[in-house]
């Protein structure tokens, strides 16, 4: 049991004398008639993770004795943490920022290795081009200021020519982190890729082979396929959640009809679509007729590649031949971008649309005119520097903290 709070060693007195900062001791806990041996860590603030008092109990894990336990603890006025209080708190006392703890939440979701790396490279570290743009835009608000303050008594000027000069290396720093950001994102929320195509153009096969293992039936038979199979997985440094279709075509079987129907979803569903085609074959009219309203995200796969060679994007799965159809998805997904590339990037809503608001800042102040009074681009220079203020944590709105934390367990 972990509490947070200020005075803790008063407030525990009656329930066990606390041990020396930092050190684990064993101790026994008197409450009720109950007599329990724990051991007991005392963390005081503000050296701890919350900057407040931190306790930490280790007891037997009994259902019943944990309950008693609770029970007591609320007669001495502690309470049940709320989702992410103890991260939050740690915010709110100046213990960690804001994008750690967006990490941190990221690292308790991530379910691959790529995954746990990305957030684990944002954790504890502000980008370096957050700082680079406070060391940019801290002299230029100053001289807006005063330009705007003293401009015409001093004859202080704003000199547009120069500030761009300045501006221009900043906005190209914005959009090569835009690229990694988007990037990054769809490695965070892992990248749904549905394989389709008539039955056996070896969907099953190459389902197979991205997952690492046998989940799909592979067989000569037709059909073989009559539901949507999902699985989660990591390949080449990808996070996947591959899905494998029901084979396109005009059947009588009602079970396989269902698992046709269900491909509609999956598609809509889709970052990409893995159209697979047998080399040397002709797309067959039904798939191109299923596949026209998501035009722009079908990639189309020449399977069976080791005993045709074709135009297109080969695969022979059976033997492993999948070089290009990794090279394929980096392109389309990640922009070109290799996965240990997005590391340090930003990945969640909040942080992308607050950069696309610093972006567009930019662009704007790039755009003024010369002879523009000075009000004008001060007012954009104090509004990017406080897109980058809300950006880090600096700027705090309730509202979105209440949205973090809302994602985190009650021991975060």
């Amino acid at each position: 049991m972990r509490i947070s709070g200020p005075g803790l060693a008063g407030v525990l007195a009656p329930l066990v004398p606390l041990p020396p900062p930092r050190m684990a001791s064993l101790r026994t806990l008197r409450w009720d008639g109950f007599s329990e041996r724990a051991l007991v860590l005392h963390f005081p603030g503000p050296a701890s993770y919350t900057g407040e008092d931190v306790v930490e109990l280790q007891i037997h894990g009994n259902p019943h004795l944990v309950r008693r336990l609770l029970g007591h603890l609320g007669t001495l006025g502690i309470r049940l943490a709320e989702p992410g209080e103890f991260t939050r708190r740690a915010l709110l006392n100046g213990k960690q920022g804001l994008l750690e703890a967006e990490a941190l939440r990221d690292l308790v979701a991530a379910e691959t290795d790529s995954q746990i790396r990305l957030a684990q490279s944002r954790a504890g570290v502000e980008p370096t081009w957050i700082t680079e743009a406070r060391q940019v835009l801290v002299p230029w608000l100053a001289r807006a200021e005063a330009a705007v303050d003293y401009g015409e008594d001093e004859g202080i000027l704003l000199n547009l020519k120069d500030l761009c000069g300045d501006l221009r290396p900043l906005r190209h720093k914005f959009h090569v982190e835009q690229a990694r950001a988007r990037a990054a994102r769809r490695l965070q929320d892992g990248i749904r890729l549905a394989l389709v195509g008539r039955p056996n153009a070896g969907k099953s096969t190459l389902f197979n082979a991205l997952a690492g293992e046998d989940r799909a039936i592979v067989t000569e038979i037709p059909g073989t396929t009559r539901d949507v199979l999902e699985v989660r997985c990591e390949w080449r440094g990808l996070p996947l959640r591959l899905f494998d279709t029901a084979g396109l075509r005009a059947t009588e079987d009602p079970v396989e009809r269902l698992g046709v129907a269900r491909v509609g979803p999956v598609l809509e569903a889709a970052d990409l679509v893995l159209h697979l085609v047998p080399a040397g074959e002709e797309a067959p009219a039904l798939s191109a007729a299923i596949l026209a309203p998501f035009h722009g995200k079908v990639l189309e796969v020449n399977t069976f590649a080791d005993l045709n060679r074709a135009p297109g994007l080969p695969v022979a799965a059976n033997q492993g031949d999948l070089d290009a159809l990794e090279a394929a998805l980096k392109s389309r997904l990640l922009g070109g971008l290799a996965p240990e590339a997005c590391l340090g990037a930003l990945t969640t809503d909040r942080q992308i649309e607050l950069l696309e608001d610093l972006s567009r800042q930019v662009d704007l102040l790039l755009g003024l005119e010369a002879d523009c009074p000075p009000e004008l681009p001060a007012s954009l220079l104090q509004g990017a520097w406080g897109l980058l203020a809300r950006l880090t944590g600096e700027d705090r709105a309730e509202g979105s903290l209440d949205a973090l934390f809302s994602g985190f367990c009650l021991g975060k």
